[in-house]
């Protein structure tokens, strides 16, 4: 297992648990008022398996101050965007440099057009094709609420971004007509993060793979150190994110972004694609690997099959000594 830094990214880049208060993300910029602040808000996206998009259309976006009234912000059109395409350290925008009250933010809440209707607003369009709606539960009463605190300095910018977790959200229930969308959401301050990147060897895939000419697998992403690797189940020890393997150019490469600064699990599974967010699965992890992120660079952990082959030989020389 190598693992390096490389060049500071150019890009701003985020994510955080929904659960996380995000004291800071503000900066100076005499352009706003005294008593106000500038606020960006950006969206992206964990990935799923067999999936090829999964669209959702956001008509506004709500944000409550902890005194007062919640601000709304209405689009003129709504915005169709593909989470599927988001991924790594690629987002989309949803407010920019917007002027709001300085202070501190109770909750986010997304305004999104989701329903089992018979209008192709929110959907997803699986690998063979077909196209279900998807439904946000209450999501027209109540939409995609993150109740995360922030704070938003006054004569400065704020800038997050919102990562809707694909693989902890989408349920395919059996026997009904559509698709659900459950928030699993994470907000982090982009003046904090920094990227986890890195290349899993051809001869890992062939090894895990039943058939590693169609599967490339996931690295799962776990918040810190020599965690023990566990599937999606709803759970505390559910992995932070997770990340697609992809042939780019020949090499069978991955891309996390928007990580908060700390310290890191990664493992490898090809068995990613029956990964069940409502239930225990049995996943096979090849190996783990520590990371430790700071912000603005990327941190690079790469999966060879000598890894699998050196812990064998540390199992085994553990085992002698023991008895």
């Amino acid at each position: 297992m190598t693992q390096f830094k490389k060049r500071p990214l150019q890009l701003a880049l985020a994510a955080s648990l929904a659960t996380l208060v995000a004291c800071g993300g503000s900066s100076n910029d005499n352009s706003a008022g005294s008593n106000e602040g500038r606020l960006s808000l950006n969206v992206t996206d964990a990935p799923i398996d067999s999936a090829a998009q999964v669209v959702v259309e956001f008509s506004g976006v709500s944000l409550k101050p902890a005194d007062g009234e919640a601000l709304e912000f209405t689009f003129d059109e709504p915005k169709s965007i593909d989470l599927l395409s988001l991924q790594g350290s690629a987002s989309e925008s949803l407010l920019t440099d917007e002027t709001v009250p300085a202070g501190d933010y109770e909750w986010i809440r997304l305004a999104v057009n989701a329903e089992h209707d018979g209008v192709l607003d929110s959907y997803i369009e699986l690998d063979d094709g077909t196209m279900p709606e998807l439904r946000v539960p209450s999501g027209s009463q109540t939409g995609l609420k993150l109740v995360s605190g922030f704070t938003v300095v006054a004569g400065g910018t704020a800038n997050f971004t919102i990562d809707f977790d694909l693989r902890k959200s989408v349920v395919m229930p059996g026997g009904q007509a559509g698709a659900f969308l459950k928030p699993a959401l994470r907000l982090i301050d982009n003046a904090a993060v920094g990227t986890i990147a890195g290349q899993v060897d051809a001869e890992v895939l062939v090894d895990q793979c039943a058939d590693p000419a169609n599967q490339t697998g996931s690295v799962y992403v776990y918040s810190g150190a020599d965690a023990t690797p566990t599937d999606v189940s709803g759970a505390e020890t559910d992995p932070l994110t997770t990340a697609l393997v992809s042939d780019v150019d020949g090499e069978y490469r991955y891309e996390v972004g928007f990580v908060s600064e700390g310290d890191y699990t990664l493992a490898y599974t090809c068995g990613a694609v029956d990964d069940d967010p409502e239930s225990v699965d049995e996943l096979v992890f090849f190996g783990t690997a520590n990371a430790t992120v700071e912000a603005d660079t990327t941190t690079e952990v790469n999966f060879t099959i000598d890894q699998a082959e050196d812990e064998t030989t540390e199992e085994q020389t553990e085992e002698q000594t023991d008895a």
